[in-house]
């Protein structure tokens, strides 16, 4: 799958997949924090932000597997900087890299509009939901329950990892940074940018 990419590449998808990690653990402590006053749901509000690094990444360097693969590096630097879930968050990665990849994988890796991109954020979100409804006992709330909440992460993964990631990288690329890698070379109004 990494045999057609460039190191300068997998090191800016390492480098993010670090970054975010950090961010990653840092936002769930943020989530127990709002949990203590709104109980479970407060995870679904934010649970966007723990998308974000699988859209960022393929975003700038569209190739096959770059959601998959910095999603599942970062969840592995977040186990390893002490998250109490321990290897199965890794699992996580993988599945919600999946869920951005899937959208990706649909368009042929041709389209990075917004709207692919937050479609992206959304499939993370649906892919997260129903790994974590299996895992997280959701089955003991209301069904009413559990679809606010899928419509919630939903509206999270849209927003904050889809116009977020996107907001992110555009931000980076206005100031050069990002030259040499694929989003640089897309052409203002071209329907992959």
């Amino acid at each position: 799958m990494l045999k057609s990419w460039k190191l300068k590449e997998i090191v800016l998808m390492s480098v993010f997949a670090v970054v975010f990690g950090i961010v990653y653990l840092l936002f769930l402590h943020v989530g127990n924090i709002w949990s203590g006053f709104v109980g479970p749901i407060a995870y679904e509000w934010i649970f966007g932000v723990w998308f974000i690094v699988s859209i960022i990444c393929m975003y700038i360097i569209r190739k096959p597997g770059a959601a998959v693969i910095s999603e599942t590096i970062a969840a592995a630097i977040e186990v390893l900087l002490g998250n109490a879930v321990g290897p199965r968050l890794i699992l996580s990665g993988v599945i919600q890299g999946l869920g951005a990849e899937a959208v990706f994988a649909a368009t042929r890796y041709k389209r990075f509009d917004l709207w692919v991109l937050m479609l992206a954020g959304a499939g993370s979100a649906v892919f997260s939901f129903v790994y974590g409804y299996f895992l997280g006992g959701f089955a003991v709330y209301t069904t009413g329950y559990v679809v606010f909440m899928l419509v919630v992460r939903i509206f999270s993964g849209t927003l904050i990892a889809g116009l977020g990631g996107k907001a992110v990288a555009d931000g980076l690329l206005a100031t050069g940074s990002l030259r040499g890698y694929a989003i640089s070379r897309s052409k203002k109004g071209d329907i992959r940018a």
